[in-house]
């Protein structure tokens, strides 16, 4: 998919299961400046050179920045010799590397974005106002009009609703607006030369290349985000191998077209793999009763719906969810914001995208695209999300007194929730495992 997109089908960097996560939709590229004058400084040249003497042309030195950039490009150059032996021996074809890397230059813009990580992040609720807003929803029932047809034939094959489809299609590129215009051959391979995870980006450049070995595109069709995913609903390469189809039936995988029927079809067998239930719901808004025992809101913890509504815990309606299956009570923002039964759908989305807040984006987006209610409770708007800084030293001061995080990476996962919920139990707070701005000013 910070949010930045999280492991999964498409995402290639991860936020972890995050309360208050955050999934960035990589905005459509923009075009480096060509570099060429504007016209009035070009009639002030010409009519310059035209009142003097010809002469010879002054010699500009190469800046230091220009100089380090044709060495780093040279020493990529060098790379990619090296690579394409290493591509050849795993079986790609000379004829497919030449011209997959032909124009291929390194990229200094796409190694600042990678290593740009974001101090700020938004709350979940901020993440679903934008997910699931006005606009978003009405485009996506526009496109389930248009797409109809199609979408219910997928359904029928893979037993993946069309909404959901649909919604997974609306946060990764706007309904196929925001695609992402970056050579994924030169993204990847700037990647993977830069070291910092070469050897997944290298095995991502693998396997586009066979991809472009079997056909199913070209070379510099091939484009995507500046990470690597691509096309309607941003797949990364090796999930395009394993789990991308071909449902129109004309020879090829094409997830890049104008058409979104193949992208949309592979989006529902990537969910129907991974064991979507076909009629479950990923989650239903429920009430918690006075009293609950927050330490029952764990992902570890699952009862059937019926179980749940003898302790009290009932839908918004007031009535007990349906018994779809075993489903676990989730906080995302904890016990002063809404509250969800998720079921084992939601985790089917998580391979998609591991964030919390991504899943809950797309299962919303879809019962809403199905004219389905808002979220009914009210969040904690007064809160703000930890910065990266804060979260790390609230794991930080979490483990310094004992509630080990096993790691401080300003990641807010599952193991940081446990030693949340523990220090909240020690302390005789609520147990609702949130990681809250008040939390760490108790931590301090």
């Amino acid at each position: 998919m910070r949010i930045i997109k999280c492991a999964g089908v498409l995402a290639l960097a991860c936020a972890g299961g995050v309360q208050a996560g955050v999934v960035t939709m990589s905005p459509r590229p923009t075009a480096r400046p060509a570099g060429e004058m504007a016209a009035t400084q070009l009639a002030a040249v010409e009519l310059s050179t035209s009142l003097r003497p010809a002469s010879r042309p002054a010699i500009q030195q190469p800046t230091e920045t220009a100089l380090q950039t044709a060495e780093e490009n040279q020493r990529f150059q060098n790379w990619v010799r090296a690579f394409k032996d290493r591509a050849a021996v795993q079986g790609i074809d000379r004829r497919v590397l030449d011209q997959a890397f032909d124009g291929v230059t390194y990229d200094a813009d796409i190694i600042r974005r990678d290593r740009n990580q974001s101090e700020f992040t938004k709350t979940i609720w901020e993440y679903l106002d934008s997910a699931a807003s006005d606009t978003r929803i009405a485009n996506g029932q526009a496109a389930l009009a248009t797409h109809r047809a199609t979408l219910e034939a997928i359904e029928a094959r893979y037993g993946v609703e069309k909404e959901v489809v649909v919604a997974v299609w609306g946060l990764e590129s706007a309904y196929g607006t925001y695609r992402g215009k970056t050579d994924i051959i030169g993204a990847l391979s700037t990647l993977a030369f830069d070291g910092r995870r070469g050897a997944f980006f290298e095995e991502q450049l693998v396997a586009a290349l066979k991809i472009l070995q079997n056909g199913d595109t070209t070379p510099r069709n091939m484009t995507g985000s500046w990470a690597g995913a691509m096309g309607h609903t941003q797949f990364i390469p090796t999930s395009y191998l394993d789990y991308a189809v071909d449902f129109t039936g004309d020879g090829k995988r094409d997830i890049w077209s104008d058409d979104p029927t193949d992208a949309l079809a592979s989006t529902a067998a990537y969910l129907a793999k991974f064991g979507w239930i076909s009629g479950q719901p990923w989650g239903v808004e429920v009430r918690l009763p006075d009293g609950f025992d927050y330490r029952l809101a764990d992902r570890k913890i699952g009862k059937m719906p019926s179980d749940w509504a003898r302790l009290g815990v009932v839908g918004v309606d007031g009535r007990a969810v349906r018994d779809f299956g075993t489903a676990s009570i989730l906080l995302p923002a904890g016990g002063n914001g809404a509250a969800f039964m998720i079921f084992k759908n939601f985790a089917v989305i998580e391979r998609y995208n591991a964030a919390d807040a991504y899943v809950i984006g797309v299962g919303h987006l879809s019962d809403r695209i199905k004219s389905g209610p808002a979220i009914q409770a009210k969040w904690p708007r007064e809160d703000r999300a930890l910065t990266l800084s804060e979260r790390k030293e609230m794991q930080e001061r979490l483990t310094a007194r004992g509630f080990d995080t096993q790691g401080v990476d300003g990641r807010i996962g599952p193991l940081t929730i446990s030693a949340v919920r523990s220090f909240q139990v020690a302390s005789g707070m609520t147990p609702d495992g949130y990681a809250s701005l008040n939390l760490l000013k108790r931590l301090r």
